[in-house]
């Protein structure tokens, strides 16, 4: 028996007439029933019960549909096994990821995979943690870097090596950017631009303790770009993470007590992947886990 010529007689059970099955078979009516019936032959049994304008399957007939079934599916899922195998993996990848240290890191991840796999297409998208999480959920980005705190509860995760350390960025000339660091009685009565989200709000106003509830806020804002035109103009302090960048005219200056936070890269429990993100999210395990393998 041949797959293609199971194939003809399982196309000719489901449409349960020769002329229509040939015609979506892409042959000619006598040439289907000759191979059903060099097929019937071949067998020994009659497959079929022929009317003028219908077929029906004989119990023989009925039992080759099930096995045929299953030799059809196995012969194709046997190809498409040895085609990937044989394919460069490719496909296009949604990463999104806030303002953060830890975006170096990533980046220095997405490099590293793209070596091994040059077909591999990224976008990334700039946010913070929530509008991530909500990209997610509505299926916009398949992966998500964030930062803590924040609920994790719906995702897998990796917890990424680095530590994001909080201070206040503000203009050169002022007399606390001469401070090696920074104290909650220092940056009470300053004019202050918090991060947007709320969360990050109250971890920052505990780091306050007992000034925290008379500060002086005048914006907030989740792009740091902005946030530091402000502070150049107004003579604020923005309250942010230490990046690996500089703004004219302004300088960080870390807390004290210091304050750090860790990030994470997540994905949505029990959902399919396409193989490229599917493949990624393995990379990702075995290279984080090599670096903290590599820290201890």
């Amino acid at each position: 028996m041949e797959i293609r010529v199971l194939k003809y007689f399982l196309m000719a059970a489901r449409e349960e007439n020769i002329t229509r099955a040939a015609s979506l078979l892409h042959l000619t009516q006598p040439t289907l029933s000759r191979q059903l019936i060099q097929l019937e032959e071949e067998l020994g049994v009659t497959l079929f019960l022929r009317s003028k304008h219908r077929i029906i399957l004989t119990e023989e007939g009925m039992l080759l549909r099930r096995r045929a079934e299953e030799i059809v599916s196995l012969a194709e899922k046997t190809k498409e096994d040895f085609l990937r195998k044989q394919e460069e993996l490719a496909g296009t990848i949604a990463i999104g990821s806030g303002e953060l240290h830890s975006s170096a890191f990533l980046t220095q991840l997405i490099t590293a995979f793209q070596k091994e796999h040059p077909l591999v297409c990224f976008t990334i998208y700039s946010g913070h943690s929530d509008n991530i999480k909500e990209r997610l959920e509505r299926g916009l980005l398949d992966i998500g870097l964030l930062q803590e705190p924040v609920d994790i509860t719906k995702y897998s995760f990796v917890r990424t090596p680095i530590r994001e350390q909080w201070g206040a960025l503000m203009r050169s000339d002022s007399e606390l950017a001469k401070k090696a660091c920074v104290t909650p009685s220092d940056l009470a009565g300053m004019p202050l631009i918090l991060p947007e989200r709320e969360n990050l709000q109250n971890e920052l106003r505990n780091w306050f303790g007992s000034y925290g509830e008379n500060l002086r806020i005048i914006a907030s804002g989740n792009l740091l770009y902005n946030l530091a035109s402000l502070a150049r103009d107004s003579g604020g302090c923005v309250l942010t993470l230490r990046l690996d960048c500089t703004y004219e005219g302004l300088r960080f200056v870390p807390f004290s007590p210091g304050i750090e936070t860790g990030t994470v890269l997540v994905w949505k429990k029990a959902e399919t992947f396409s193989p490229a993100t599917a493949a990624f999210i393995e990379y990702a395990k075995e290279y984080i886990s090599g670096i903290t393998q590599n820290l201890v």
